[in-house]
């Protein structure tokens, strides 16, 4: 009976979590599970890296084409607690800015995006680069997605201020000193990984110059995923439904969603014009409540 109650309340937890949240959640998941597999490899006698270099993404071309949904799965795997620690911080702290202002799949569609792009990267470098000749190692790590949500809202509200520590800094001098830590530190070890960071910084960059623009980019990439999706999604079963004579319910309806999604537009105009501080206490608030939706 206890252990159904404790059942319960993980699975209401979960359920309260956001998007970005659950993320994390998953995350660490995966970070704690592989722990105990590997203990069981261990008494059976069992390759565990060999099973776990199933998910991980390789530098070498010819590896990568026999699993390429590493290019996703290496990014919920990482080298250990701190890895994971840092990353999983960064991504809740830029996760609470894009949710205030735009739907969870955009915030999917950026993070997601970012980890492909920041893949790639990491691939095309080992083969283009002379310096890593000879050398094929393998990648883990969400940095390329964080990366790329981060520098996204480092774009988009560039003159957003967050407190850090003493002082108060505007976002995009935030986002610019990731970049090019990044940078510097690509002689210093780990050369692909820091490059595949600035591959998903420069994504979320230029989603973000594209959103503004009016064009989401994301939305080809979310309508693929879509597909994806429903091929596993229980179909639901149909049920007949009388409909009412009255339409004037569903009218106002409809007519309070144009009316605040004219609101939502017209704030993130303003963002997009002069910065999140310059929005009033109640555009915050409309902002908050339309992200939680």
């Amino acid at each position: 009976m206890g252990f159904m109650n404790l059942k319960d309340q993980i699975q209401l937890k979960l359920q309260q979590l956001n998007g970005a949240e659950k993320l994390i959640a998953i995350n660490v998941a995966c970070f704690v599970i592989p722990l105990f597999l590997k203990t069981l490899f261990f008494l059976f006698a069992l390759p565990f890296d060999t099973f776990l270099g199933l998910f991980e993404l390789s530098s070498d071309w010819s590896v990568f084409i026999f699993k390429p949904w590493s290019l996703i799965t290496y990014s919920f795997l990482h080298n250990g607690v701190f890895h994971l620690f840092w990353n999983m911080y960064l991504l809740y702290f830029s996760s609470r800015l894009i949710l205030n202002l735009f739907p969870v799949k955009t915030f999917y569609n950026i993070y997601f995006l970012g980890v492909i792009v920041g893949g790639l990267t990491f691939l095309l470098s080992f083969s283009i680069f002379p310096v890593f000749q000879n050398s094929s190692p393998v990648m883990v790590g969400a940095s390329a997605g964080v990366m790329a949500v981060l520098i996204f809202m480092a774009t988009y509200s560039p003159e957003y201020t967050i407190q850090l520590f003493l002082f108060s800094i505007k976002l995009w001098y935030l986002g610019l000193a990731f970049v090019l830590i990044d940078v510097i530190q690509i002689p210093s070890g780990n050369a692909g990984g820091h490059l595949a960071h600035i591959g998903g910084a420069i994504l979320g960059y230029y989603y973000a110059k594209k959103l503004i623009q009016g064009t989401d980019i994301g939305t080809a990439f979310e309508r693929w995923v879509d597909r994806w999706v429903d091929l596993f999604r229980k179909k639901p079963i149909l049920k007949t439904v009388y409909r009412n004579k009255s339409n004037n319910a569903k009218k106002n309806v409809s007519k309070h969603k144009d009316d605040l999604q004219q609101n939502i537009d017209a704030i993130l105009d303003k963002i997009s014009d002069s910065g999140y501080e310059s929005l009033t206490k109640e555009e915050k608030d409309l902002l908050f409540k339309a992200g939680k939706k």
